[in-house]
């Protein structure tokens, strides 16, 4: 499988999803080009998440706590805990991202990406909707 999301500066490749694996993992490689951000901080209470630098450097806002993550190095992300992503350097940075159980599948983010590419500014309601039904719940503002 090989799944291939762009939208906004963010490239999704599907590795393995939920529909290959009976539901124990997705595997995707996400490029971050540079100024890429989660638009919106989140936490998911049905899966874990791990990510391991491949390239550049990108920097994870984990429970308030920020970590860059360069080549080699990885991050743990535990269910129920907020966070969130940029890439503040000047080039690329990609990472390998885990989640386990695989719960989420590319269709998320295939949604996600027609919200952010219909031409007009992103509906926020409609964002928040995509991202609960899938089980992302937005975290409440700083």
């Amino acid at each position: 499988m090989s799944d291939i999301i762009n939208f906004g500066s963010l490239q999704l490749r599907f590795l393995h999803s939920k529909e290959d694996t009976a539901g124990s993992v997705d595997i995707f490689e996400m490029t971050l080009q540079p100024n890429a951000r989660m638009p919106i901080p989140h936490y998911h209470d049905r899966w874990d998440e791990t990510i391991y630098g491949l390239g550049g450097i990108s920097t994870w806002t984990i429970d308030g706590q920020e970590i860059e993550v360069r080549p080699g190095e990885s991050v743990f992300i535990k269910r129920g805990v907020v966070h969130g992503f940029t890439n503040r350097s000047a080039g690329p940075a990609t990472c390998l991202c885990i989640l386990s159980p695989g719960v989420l599948g590319p269709q998320y983010f295939k949604e996600m990406a027609a919200l952010l590419s219909a031409g007009a500014p992103p509906d926020p309601a409609k964002m928040k909707e995509t991202m609960l039904r899938y089980g992302l719940v937005p975290a409440p503002p700083a």
